[in-house]
């Protein structure tokens, strides 16, 4: 992989909550968030110089993380703590699309995605961990994340994937041909392929990412999916995945009582359908940290974050 190039911000907005985890962008560059408190927050203004105006459209009642924006006035969001919801931000009615799976409570919903037959895709990224121990998955390397597909009027969704390393960001190839998936404790990512003679087959589309893959977004169908690095690759971690399940389980213990802090080390990947990485940009000693999401919005790269009381603003990649 190339030597990346500097990540340079612009501006940090406060946004009045904490963990924007997702950011996407509407039509209109305004960038949509939700927030440790379940409140779905719109940002509007981003190109201007003045305050940033942020409106609440919506609250969940839970965690909200992963967004995908069907249209300008209704949301796809995975709730880690509700499921996999629907939101109508015009009057900020929340309805659950899937709560459960096979009989088991969806205990961490993470990404979602809709696709043009009308179905949704989603990822769990643990079935053993809740989102506040999520360090804790990542420790024992549990391998119980999930791909699930919830078909037009079912009510219960089918597994297409099991077995992901902690199973987080998704998105499809421009002709959906496929999907790819973010193993974030893997530190790479994975393509299930949707159609053609392969179709139910996974198999590895980029791998060996130097940080660990968070959440996906691509702005147009002939743009390059966007990837979040929440952290840098931890050569301990990765000696610590090659032991044996009871050291993985001692050390999960020990993580989710430890104190935790981000590095300061941020980045973010552009990749395009053929898994080459068109853009590689990335910080050290940054004072935003644990970016956890990123799109294009007013001129600008946002990035979103599960620690930080804001978003950043950054410079874009030049265009060759």
């Amino acid at each position: 992989m190339n030597r990346p190039r500097p990540l340079v911000p612009h501006r940090y907005v406060a946004i009045g909550g904490r963990g924007p985890e997702d950011v996407v962008a509407d039509s209109r560059g305004r960038v949509l968030t939700g927030v440790e408190d379940g409140r779905i927050l719109r940002l509007d203004g981003l190109a201007d110089p003045g305050p940033v105006r942020v409106r609440v459209l919506a609250e969940t009642g839970g965690r909200p993380l992963g967004l995908d924006l069907l249209t300008d006035e209704t949301l796809l969001v995975c709730d880690a703590e509700r499921g996999l919801l629907r939101v109508d931000l015009t009057d900020g009615t929340v309805r659950i699309l899937a709560d459960s799976v096979a009989g088991e409570r969806l205990r961490f919903a993470s990404n979602a995605v809709a696709l043009s037959d009308g179905s949704v895709c989603f990822t769990v990224s643990s079935r053993r961990y809740p989102l506040q121990h999520w360090i804790g998955d990542l420790a024992e390397h549990t391998g119980t994340g999930r791909l699930l597909r919830l078909a037009p009027g079912a009510d219960t969704p089918e597994v297409l994937l099991d077995g992901l390393q902690f199973a987080n960001g998704l998105a499809p190839s421009a002709d959906e041909s496929f999907l790819v998936v973010a193993e974030t404790g893997a530190c790479r990512l994975t393509r299930y392929w949707l159609t053609g003679p392969t179709a139910g087959r996974a198999e590895p589309f980029v791998e060996h990412l130097p940080g660990m893959p968070d959440n996906l977004w691509r702005g147009t169908p002939d743009g390059p999916l966007w990837v979040a690095l929440a952290g840098p690759r931890v050569p301990p971690l990765d000696l610590l995945h090659r032991s044996t399940p009871a050291v993985r389980r001692a050390a999960a213990r020990v993580a989710v009582r430890a104190p935790f802090r981000p590095t300061g080390t941020i980045g973010v990947l552009a990749v395009d359908d053929t898994g080459a990485i068109r853009h590689h940009l990335a910080r050290r000693h940054s004072r935003f940290r644990m970016v956890t999401s990123v799109c294009e919005a007013a001129g600008h790269l946002v990035l979103g974050s599960l620690w930080e009381r804001g978003i950043a603003l950054c410079e874009p990649p030049a265009t060759t």
